[in-house]
């Protein structure tokens, strides 16, 4: 089965890469840069804003897979260009080389999309692929970690100081990145389901007991700060200052940051028939601080 992938030069593509070939899929993945080599794909230069090379990129494919997307931007524009229009890009690919099958990895932040203009975003991009005709399915996933992150990287370093800055009390779930590449991977060679899905491990932790958990992850008994949100728009700021557009903590995430419940709907999950997650939070935790260490990262 040939599926034509964005998204497959990040955090979350990169473990779809490394599972494709088990799962029996052969995939042309769009790039910005040139590429290494790589048995069972065929790299396709291009950028979401460039058509001709997604109609190269979707040129005898089987399925879609849209990962690509943007997680922070300066302003609306950008997640405007990243999310929504390059959704549109995608599905109009699709559907101008008949191509029936279409997954699209969203966000639980689309679930509240008067938090952030990030959360209204991936809101937007999943209406243009429900209203697309195709054969659908949207994954909202919980928080993603695991090897090659980025994301979580200042939480291990700050629990490993001993401390874990964490938004007002609340709930999350997380999922490990290979349950989430395992997922997309068997969505898109299924015949649908039609739905809006919300994933996670099916573990509920609260912000302190996330931050105890990454704390034994590092060998390190952590104390846990909850930050107002007054505090944490002023930590952003100071982020925007000292890393620039590398700043993980933005105005925008604020928002969504303090939301009390980032747990998937159990309603929303998938059929257990079709997938469960299989990666123990220690478990995942613990290899995810070994990769941090061993790339001189932790």
């Amino acid at each position: 089965m040939i599926v034509a992938v964005t998204g497959a030069t990040g955090f979350v593509g990169r473990a779809v890469v490394d599972r494709a070939a088990g799962a029996g899929l052969s995939l042309r993945a769009l790039t910005r840069r040139a590429q290494p080599s790589r048995a069972g794909i065929t790299w396709i230069a291009g950028a979401l804003d460039k058509p001709d090379s997604l109609a190269t990129l979707v040129e005898g494919a089987d399925a879609v897979l849209h990962i690509a997307g943007v997680v922070s931007a300066p302003d609306r524009d950008g997640f405007v260009a990243g999310n929504i229009d390059g959704t549109r890009a995608m599905v109009a690919a699709a559907k101008a080389a008949g191509i029936r099958r279409f997954v699209h990895v969203s966000s639980l932040s689309a679930r509240e999309p008067e938090l952030s203009v990030y959360g209204w975003s991936k809101r937007q991009a999943e209406d243009v692929v429900t209203e697309s005709g195709l054969d659908w399915t949207i994954v909202r996933p919980s928080g993603i970690y695991g090897p090659h992150d980025a994301e979580w990287l200042d939480v291990f370093r700050t629990a490993k100081l001993g401390l874990a800055f964490m938004p007002p009390p609340g709930k999350l779930s997380l999922i490990a990145v290979e349950d989430f590449a395992r997922l997309l991977t068997t969505l898109v060679a299924t015949d649908g389901p039609r739905a809006v899905l919300e994933v996670d491990d099916g573990q509920v932790l609260t912000h302190a007991e996330l931050a105890a958990a990454m704390g034994a992850a590092v060998g390190r008994r952590v104390m846990t700060l909850h930050l107002p949100k007054a505090l944490l728009s002023v930590g952003a700021k100071i982020d925007r200052k000292l890393r620039g557009k590398g700043a993980k903590l933005t105005p925008d995430r604020v928002g969504y940051l303090c939301h009390p419940d980032w747990t998937a709907d159990p309603a929303l999950r998938p059929d257990p028939a079709l997938w469960e997650p299989a990666v123990p939070l220690t478990k995942g935790l613990a290899d995810t601080a070994r990769w941090y260490r061993a790339n001189g990262l932790l």
